[in-house]
């Protein structure tokens, strides 16, 4: 059992209520679908350890975790709103603290397996959190889980650590945390900040050292650009870096039933960069590879499948055809719509490979658009890396 899937029923109590669209149910859903097909068959699945103070305050201010645990007991909400707390984004809930310790904790123990050696895979789709600061909760996110996992590896030995993030939203509380430590590599590929919260990630947010990176790909942008985008850059930059381990995010919100953003990819692109991000882990780290959530917004027929493809992925196998009976079913009831009959979309994950000076005046707007966002990247970033911004 090379793989380690940290999972505890109690992650469906990070629940910012009925009308917020972060829903646990995303995560029920998955779990259960990855069961029905055996995907969970060869792999450990184990609860966590919440994530102490000491863990926490590697990232966050001591202030802001003692007011996380007060918010639910503050009623009128004028010290949790200081931190973050308590706004449409980011609802106080019961017991707040503790399951968002736990989650955090989720992606610590993730990391530790890996780094250990127990296990040379390690998920934690609970995890991903990756908006959340310093010192105040943002963007649905109360502690920021791989930025802690990240701060815990590198407090328990490691000198590399390379972050990839492929949420449609720009991983900015994990960019914050580690802008000016060259140890850490960041790398987001997501939907441009002129067009989708927060409003950053653009090329030139590179950090004194170079380390970090930022694709900035426009609204519209499907899985043959994507693609073209992502392998343009994020296989070069990590393997200039040369991680020991491999941190990713897979926020499958840039699919195109998405409501909060205007990414137009499928279940068969992101389950692409999935298998990109897995080879890429064997190549350049030994295979140490940490795989979290993130976001995702359609809990029926988007979230469950893409991360069982990504469960799956890590576990070493594959997963197509019709979805189990039994699962559409429940997922049917539970979410109030039909369930998805198939585990892809049908689509065909291919693209061109990037090249500069691609002219060609028949192109489409969009595709010269996103080339203008991979050059824009690594002329902003490949020197730093040691790279050709033309030719690496």
């Amino acid at each position: 059992m090379s793989t380690l899937v940290v999972w505890d029923d109690v992650f469906g109590e990070y629940d910012f209520g009925p009308t917020h669209p972060l829903r646990p149910l995303r995560l029920e859903l998955t779990m259960s679908l990855a069961r029905q097909l055996g995907v969970l068959d060869g792999v450990e699945v184990r609860a966590p350890v919440a994530a102490g103070d000491d863990t926490l305050e590697l990232v966050h201010d001591p202030l802001y975790v003692a007011s996380v645990k007060r918010a639910p007991d503050d009623l009128l909400g004028r010290l949790s709103l200081k931190w973050g707390l308590g706004t449409g984004d980011n609802p106080v809930f019961p017991r707040m603290h503790e399951v968002s310790a736990l989650v955090t904790g989720a992606s610590v123990d993730a990391a530790r397996a890996v780094w250990e050696g127990t296990h040379e895979h390690a998920v934690n789709i609970s995890g991903g959190l990756h908006h959340a600061m310093k010192d105040r909760a943002s963007g649905f996110c109360v502690y920021d889980d791989p930025a802690v996992a990240i701060a815990w590896l590198l407090a328990a030995g490691a000198t590399r650590v390379a972050y990839v993030d492929v949420d449609v939203h720009h991983g900015d509380g994990v960019q914050a945390a580690f802008y000016d430590d060259p140890r850490v590599l960041t790398i987001s590929l997501h939907e441009s900040g002129r067009t989708l919260f927060p409003g950053t990630g653009f090329p030139d947010e590179t950090g004194p050292a170079g380390t970090a990176v930022n694709v900035a790909l426009p609204a519209g942008t499907g899985d043959a650009l994507w693609l073209r985008a992502f392998h343009a850059v994020v296989p070069q930059a990590v393997r200039a870096f040369r991680p020991q381990v491999l941190v990713t995010q897979h926020g499958c919100d840039t699919h195109a039933l998405d409501p909060l953003a205007h990414l137009m990819m499928t279940v068969d692109g992101q389950r692409a960069a999935y298998q990109a991000l897995h080879a890429l882990a064997h190549e350049v780290s030994g295979g140490k590879w940490v795989a979290l959530g993130g976001g995702g917004y359609e809990p029926v027929q988007v979230v469950p499948r893409a991360w069982t493809h990504l469960l799956a992925e890590a576990a070493g196998t594959t997963v197509d055809g019709a979805t189990p009976d039994d699962w559409r079913a429940e997922a049917g009831e539970r979410g109030g719509e039909p369930a998805p009959t198939s585990l892809t979309d049908g689509g065909l994950p291919t693209y061109q490979p990037w090249e500069p000076f691609d002219l060609e005046p028949s192109r489409e707007r969009l595709a010269v658009a996103v080339d203008e966002a991979i050059t824009a990247t690594r002329d902003a970033t490949f020197p730093a890396l040691g790279l050709d911004p033309l030719t690496g």
